[in-house]
């Protein structure tokens, strides 16, 4: 079972992506909250925009990265 879920996430950029991004969203509304003192609101919205297209760049490199490493083997 555990390596059902390991390859689930691990090997599935979208999986693995979206998990990333949540984890992001949360720890940046955070961040930005307590050290700025901004709104909350302010603070979410930042937090989500900004992961959100970070989400995007990184689907983006790790389906590249699967593409060379599986042609480096």
């Amino acid at each position: 079972m555990k390596k059902v879920i390991k390859r689930a996430v691990l090997d599935n950029s979208i999986a693995l992506t979206i998990v990333y991004t949540v984890g992001h969203i949360i720890i940046a509304a955070l961040c930005n909250y307590f050290i700025t003192g901004a709104r909350w609101d302010l603070a979410t919205l930042d937090a989500v925009v900004e992961p959100c297209i970070n989400g995007v760049w990184f689907y983006i490199l790790h389906k590249i990265y699967k593409k060379y490493k599986s042609n480096s083997y």
